[in-house]
């Protein structure tokens, strides 16, 4: 177990080295067809409403996790909290794992209030707490956790790499998908799996679209890659493996394959598609590949903006969310890549 004394410290470096742990991706080339001629000006700067984890998106985008547990987190969780609220977006939050040790951070994570009853709203913890509280068989003190921010579930990062090149990383004693399958039957809310920068293999994909999650979330290799942030901390190992992941379009490749051969079998058909989402255009392009229930999950260009006034997220929300609009009115998508 690492030394909880040291967690702010560590939820700062990762704050500081978002921008440092982005993995390079290829710019969107020659994707779209633009079609003038076929629609009149939207009637309004947001997109199609959709129903997602059983609430209405007016933009399908969420908020992906970052981290929690510094004295920065507070203002830059209520910023997004407010931006979430006014664009009709979801969110989950960053790492929770300070609320299960005491109430010290409560209010850096209390965000209902400003969310208000219909957004999505999922608190987080890594498979390591998840399989120790498991073990210790205290899991009604995460079930109490949830209850008291009033979130409409739990995401559970997968983080076996990030946790063995971390200083103070924490050792996982069985497979996370095990532990997966054991916390569903006993944990009575919604839960949302991802991982944290590199993605999921077809093997472990299809394993988990077999359980009854509310939704995987790709995390996919071309964001934030969390094992690269670990070396950057000074973590050792073997670093060349922080560089090997598959992206969003490779998950979304697998997963094309994957559903028609499990066909019944596949409870989870819910996706957040996000990892190196660039900006609305790329998610656009992403969400209209995959012809299943998706939004897209951005973290480091919010994380960017919501370190300051909130003035400045909302601007950049607010340009996101309406050329997502101008892009479903006006773009489709060429050749194979189109699978609406």
């Amino acid at each position: 177990m690492s030394d909880f004394n040291n967690l702010e410290q560590r939820k700062g470096d990762h704050l500081d080295l978002t921008q440092k742990s982005q993995m390079s991706m290829e710019l969107l080339e020659d994707k779209f067809n633009y079609e003038p001629l076929l629609k009149p000006h939207p009637t309004s700067k947001f997109p199609k409403m959709v129903e997602f984890l059983g609430k209405k998106f007016k933009a399908p985008i969420w908020i992906s996790s970052m981290t929690g547990g510094t004295s920065a987190a507070g203002e830059i969780n209520k910023n997004l909290a407010r931006a979430v609220a006014e664009f009709g977006l979801g969110m989950g939050l960053g790492s929770c794992r300070s609320l299960l040790y005491g109430e010290k951070d409560f209010a850096d994570f209390n965000l209902r209030p400003l969310l208000g009853d219909d957004r999505p709203f999922y608190a987080n913890l890594g498979i390591a707490q998840v399989e120790q509280f498991l073990r210790d068989k205290k899991v009604a003190q995460i079930t109490a956790m949830i209850e008291s921010l009033q979130a409409d579930g739990l995401i559970i990062h997968i983080n076996p790499l990030q946790e063995w090149l971390q200083p103070e990383g924490d050792q996982i004693k069985q497979a996370p998908l095990e532990t997966i399958k054991e916390f569903l039957k006993i944990f009575p809310f919604k839960v949302v799996v991802k991982e944290v920068g590199q993605g999921f293999g077809p093997q472990g994909l299809a394993e988990l679209i077999k359980l009854p999650l509310a939704a995987i979330d790709f995390a996919a290799f071309g964001g934030t890659n969390f094992s690269k942030m670990e070396v950057l901390r000074g973590g050792k190992g073997p670093l060349e493996m922080a560089h090997i992941g598959h992206t969003n379009e490779e998950m979304i490749k697998m997963a094309r394959i994957i559903l028609p051969v499990l066909g019944k079998k596949a409870l989870c058909r819910n996706f957040i598609i996000s990892g190196g989402v660039q900006n609305f255009l790329h998610g656009f392009y992403l969400k209209e590949s995959f012809a299943e229930s998706c939004v897209i999950g951005q973290a480091k260009a919010f994380l960017e903006h919501a370190r300051g006034d909130y003035e400045a997220l909302r601007e950049y929300v607010s340009s996101q969310v309406e050329g997502y609009a101008l892009a479903e009115n006006y773009l489709t998508l060429k050749g194979e890549d189109h699978c609406r």
